[in-house]
């Protein structure tokens, strides 16, 4: 069903008063209902990373909600009407962006009342000429380059502080605190990558942003930001030549994909394959033990 046409029938479908919204939307604050005796912003997070970012930001000021389940990739998600439902009783909803949440551009057919939290704008506004060749090419993995999710964080805790104005200095003060550590991760990053090779084969095209900031070159099995496309044949051949002539021994999967087209090209080579997580789904660890990871494999295939 044509998307516009889905969302077109949610709306219709769910009846939702007005005047039963928790929050109004105004230039600069919302005003609040007490909800066991309590009151709290109520942000919905479109995917993993911006869950995490927005928690530890708001921790016990803002009710934070993730809005795709639990081991779902974004890529496939669409609401459904419960989620509609949960979106209209939202503050505001946090999304990445460049195309991202498709469905975003069906809100105003939901008659959404709160504030959509666009966290690419700062790093679309603010970068050069070859980064703009990346983000012409679609690639919306921003957040895997640390230096771009600090950003993410500082505009989360700017709508925060709009939305919330005594709280201001307590989403602040915790934007900080989180963004010390971000720069940390970027410092180890940058450090442990320095003296290695720069070549890598990543599965889908996930890594620009990362591979801009870090100085290395990105070359993918699926030339798609899409981790569900085929490969065709000759795209494999291409592959796998480039691996023998770089001399790679290392083929980066995901976690969330089938091994065996990375480890069709592993095969030809002689190697192995690692996994190179784009972090898009949730697990039991956090965005900087998780990039951490990310870093030990790479130092594996490249130091």
């Amino acid at each position: 069903m044509n998307r516009q046409i889905k969302f077109a029938i949610i709306a219709i479908t769910i009846v939702i008063p007005l005047s039963s919204f928790s929050v109004w939307a105004s230039d600069s604050e919302f005003q609040f209902v007490e909800k066991n005796g309590l009151t709290k912003l109520q942000a919905i997070t479109s995917f993993y990373p911006l869950y995490e970012f927005s928690q530890k930001v708001g921790q016990d000021k803002v009710n934070v909600q993730l809005l795709v389940p639990e081991g779902v990739e974004p890529h496939d998600w669409e609401p459904t009407i419960q989620d509609v439902q949960e979106l209209q009783k939202s503050d505001l909803i946090i999304i990445n962006g460049l195309g991202f949440e498709n469905w975003v551009e069906s809100l105003g057919e939901m008659n959404y009342r709160g504030i959509v939290v666009n966290t690419s704008d700062g790093i679309i506004k603010n970068q050069n000429e070859k980064m703009f060749t990346f983000l012409n090419k679609g690639d919306p993995h921003i957040w895997l380059n640390p230096n771009f999710a600090k950003i993410q964080v500082q505009a989360i805790a700017n709508a925060f502080s709009k939305s919330d104005p005594p709280n201001q200095n307590f989403y602040q003060k915790n934007a900080q605190e989180y963004i010390i550590e971000l720069e940390k991760l970027d410092f180890k990053i940058r450090d442990d990558l320095s003296n290695c090779n720069r070549e890598f084969i990543a599965f889908h095209d996930a890594f620009s942003y990362f591979a801009y900031e870090y100085d290395l070159h990105q070359h993918t099995i699926l030339s798609s930001n899409d981790p569900h496309a085929e490969p065709t044949a000759k795209t494999l051949e291409n592959i796998i030549n480039i691996a023998r002539e770089l001399k790679l021994e290392i083929i980066f999967t995901e976690e969330t994909t089938d091994p065996r087209i990375s480890n069709v090209v592993a095969n030809e080579i002689g190697g192995k394959i690692l996994v190179l997580s784009p972090l898009e789904i949730s697990n039991n660890e956090n965005y900087i033990s998780r990039m951490t990871e990310n870093l030990d494999n790479l130092k594996e295939a490249l130091c």
